[in-house]
């Protein structure tokens, strides 16, 4: 959309009446809908969630009251946002679910995305929820008792940070983990280029010569570690070289961040590691 047009949209929102009281309306809705989430033991379906998604953007669109009234939250470019659709905490007796799950406004890329997010979100909760019954039948099988059990901090959480932003870009990192007697976490990389509607590579942000680039990057930072014995040799299953699938994101100097899942290349004690990698 060229400047003008957008000059023109401005000049036919601020021309519409507002009643006076709509912008405390609106706050109070903010603040119930919020109070509802905490609320909420079960999970939205994907149609619901989806359709409150539509209808979030409807209300910006149609009120320049309603769009101050959410001026807080992240803003991507113009016309794409991030957003926490889904927030809310499920405590029982046996495990703990928080969920903070981002949404993309936009385009049906952004929509394919967030299908995406919504299927992984939805698979880590099943995941946990399942091993946490496992475990609790297992624990009481072998002598376990309730007051023991109820000392345990099972979870289910997901939650995301956004690492980098600007007109045209964004790169977030969806986190989740299930922690029972052992934790086990991922992360899901998302780096897009929202003017194109379209996941960025390494190869957009380092050129042809890319893996050269992020192998030898990787390997001097790694001999140059305090103590390099915490990596895994390659012929015991470290490090040998970066691909397609290695996981990324951008840092707010705009350079790519390698990183690496617990144990994938170091022992445990390291956690993910990563590696930032300079043009």
């Amino acid at each position: 959309m060229n400047e003008q047009r957008w000059i023109n949209a401005k000049e036919q929102y601020d021309a519409v009446p507002v009643p006076p009281e709509l912008n405390d309306r609106v706050r109070q809705g903010i603040r119930s809908g919020r109070s509802a989430r905490r609320r909420t033991r079960g999970l939205r379906s994907l149609g619901t969630a989806a359709a409150c998604f539509a209808l979030v953007f409807a209300c910006l669109n149609l009120s320049p009251a309603i769009a101050h009234a959410a001026a807080d939250l992240p803003v991507v470019g113009g016309l794409f946002e991030v957003l926490t659709i889904r927030n809310y905490v499920d405590t029982d007796g046996d495990r703990t679910v928080s969920v903070t799950q981002p949404g993309l406004s936009g385009t049906a890329f952004a929509q394919q995305i967030n299908d995406e997010i919504q299927v992984r979100v939805e698979e880590k909760i099943a995941e946990g929820e399942e091993r946490i019954a496992q475990e609790r039948e297992a624990f009481f099988a072998t002598g376990g008792t309730e007051e023991d059990w109820a000392k345990r901090n099972n979870e289910v959480h997901v939650d995301y940070d956004i690492r980098y932003q600007s007109d045209s870009r964004v790169s977030f990192v969806v986190n989740a983990y299930v922690a029972t007697a052992v934790v086990t976490q991922e992360q899901y990389f998302y780096n897009l280029d929202v003017s194109q509607d379209r996941e960025l590579t390494l190869q957009d942000l380092l050129g042809e010569d890319w893996k050269a680039i992020c192998d030898e990057s990787i390997r001097t930072q790694m001999a140059a570690a305090e103590d390099p014995r915490v990596f895994f040799l390659e012929d015991q299953g470290g490090f040998s070289g970066v691909d397609d699938t290695t996981g990324f994101y951008i840092n707010a100097a705009g350079n790519p961040v390698i990183v690496f899942p617990k144990y994938a290349i170091a022992i445990g004690a390291m956690g993910a590691v990563e590696f930032e990698i300079s043009p």
